[in-house]
């Protein structure tokens, strides 16, 4: 087997992510909400062009698309996400959806090559309806429980709902076996600006971030704004500003070199200038890629909430509502993209954590998982904005395509495993 370099066909590459860009353009960005019209006419699209890749298509229950090869030998998987935030990006999912169709159709038709790269989006990477839906639904982790009660973030459609008019009701929705890939990679632009800053073309990522969310109410008593002396008021929303200075105050002296927390949304109850809140709520989320580390911070966050209370005049509770484990991505996937960068990057790749969520980390629970970066111009991403130069995207399309060759060739050396995908009715 030749280990000849496979260049990806730039042209075509820019192509495919300027005709996507057309389903729901937004400015210079899209807006393509999951389960949208411009989100179900991205799917299609991919759909038609998976058998180019020698890939047979499917569209589950859940709205991702597989693309599935009979070729002998061991498979890799590869893929990201089609939708959108709102009035977005047109490169943060599609990227690295047509880099995963790129690589299949310049490695699967090869003769040369022994296995193949199948292609997957998962739908809800961007969690209008739920946390990474798509690919937890692929690795068994959505129940129909969870479908029946999730509902879109922007609307009050439900994703039943959503799923009929997609026309997805009743599909079985395909959940992978464990053995059939020798491993899962994305790309994704790198949504911040240490590449562009230091010059440099590909970042090998080495884990990306668990994201921690938590709903922090704050009890006082609602009042009339006037004739209220501030002596006796117990103001929630004056509580809750109080509560994000001692946050801030004290969590850099316990938190990891590379720890965010962030305050999100403020509601206050009632809200109105005449009245003083007798309730109010914030979001606040914290990203680390060591779970001990977040231990650490919400045992803190928990601490100053008692203090708080304590302290009157309005008492603070402390709800986590969501859990997302850190994953580290695999050490053979890291140094198989780093080779490619020498080679096609003129070396010029960074080893570093992603502090975005991906699908790659869900798909780690039950694979090998690898991701890489390209530059994104200003840092810019989640606004219409986001842009990456083309001959950036053409150079990550290039190191991604052999990336996937040589994760093949290892495998075939040491042995591949071809499994079969598992239809399951429930998740």
């Amino acid at each position: 087997m030749s280990d000849k370099l496979r260049r990806a066909d730039g042209a075509r590459v820019l192509a495919d992510l300027n005709a996507l860009r057309a389903f729901g353009t937004y400015k210079t960005g899209v807006h393509r909400p999951t389960f949208s019209d411009a989100h179900r006419q991205s799917l299609a699209w991919l759909a038609e062009r998976l058998p180019d890749a020698q890939l047979t298509p499917d569209i589950d229950g859940i709205g991702n698309v597989l693309g599935t090869s009979a070729k002998p030998g061991p498979k890799l998987l590869a893929g990201s996400h089609l939708e959108s935030q709102n009035q977005a990006g047109w490169l943060d999912g599609p990227l690295g959806v047509v880099y995963a169709l790129e690589a299949a159709r310049v490695l699967n038709p090869d003769p040369s090559i022994v296995g193949a790269v199948e292609v997957a989006s998962w739908c809800d990477e961007e969690g209008h309806f739920g946390s990474m839906l798509g690919s937890r639904s692929y690795v068994g982790d959505v129940s129909e429980a969870e479908i029946d009660a999730a509902r879109d973030r922007s609307s009050p459609r439900t994703m039943r709902e959503a799923l009929a008019e997609m026309g997805l009701a009743g599909r079985p929705r395909l959940q992978a076996e464990r053995g059939r890939h020798i491993g899962y990679l994305e790309a994704h632009i790198e949504q911040g600006d240490t590449l562009e800053a230091g010059g440099l073309k590909i970042g090998v990522v080495t884990s990306i971030v668990g994201i921690w969310q938590y709903r922090i109410t704050f009890t006082g008593e609602q009042n009339h704004a006037g004739t209220t002396r501030m002596a006796v008021r117990k103001d929630a929303g004056l509580a809750l500003a109080k509560f994000c200075v001692a946050i801030d105050a004290r969590f850099p002296a316990a938190c990891g070199p590379r720890t965010v927390w962030t305050t999100g949304r403020i509601t206050l109850d009632p809200g109105a200038p005449s009245i003083i809140p007798g309730q109010a709520e914030m979001l606040f989320q914290i990203r680390d890629d060591n779970a001990a580390v977040v231990d650490r911070l919400e045992e803190l966050l928990r601490e100053v909430a008692a203090q708080a209370s304590d302290a009157g005049p309005c008492h603070v509770a402390v709800e986590r509502i969501r859990t997302g484990a850190p994953a580290m991505m695999d050490g053979t996937f890291q140094d198989a993209v780093e080779a490619a960068s020498r080679d096609l990057a003129a070396g010029k790749s960074l080893r570093m954590p992603s502090g975005a969520g991906h699908d790659a980390q869900v798909l780690a629970t039950i694979m090998p998982a690898g991701m890489l970066f390209v530059p994104s111009i200003g840092g810019i991403s989640h606004h219409w904005t986001e842009n990456t130069s083309d001959a950036d995207i053409v150079t990550g399309a290039d190191v991604f395509v052999d990336t996937c060759r040589r994760l093949l060739t290892g495998a075939t050396r040491i042995g591949g495993s071809s499994a079969r995908h598992v239809v399951s009715p429930a998740g």
